[in-house]
């Protein structure tokens, strides 16, 4: 949460609030997450949704 923002993996384009976007990560096994934003941010690989899109077509 402090630090950084998060930024997509692919183009470096920062993520904003609000913002569709994509990540990739393993399913937790613990289980009673509270800070959800700092786990995906520790956990997993942001891709934002025009990133992702470029890739599927």
């Amino acid at each position: 949460m402090f630090g950084e923002e998060s930024k997509c993996t692919k183009c470096d384009k920062e993520i904003k609030g609000d913002e569709v976007v994509f990540i990739k990560m393993r399913y937790p096994k613990r289980k009673g997450m509270t800070e959800i934003k700092a786990y995906l941010k520790n956990e997993g690989s942001f891709i934002c949704e025009d990133c992702f899109h470029q890739k599927s077509n």
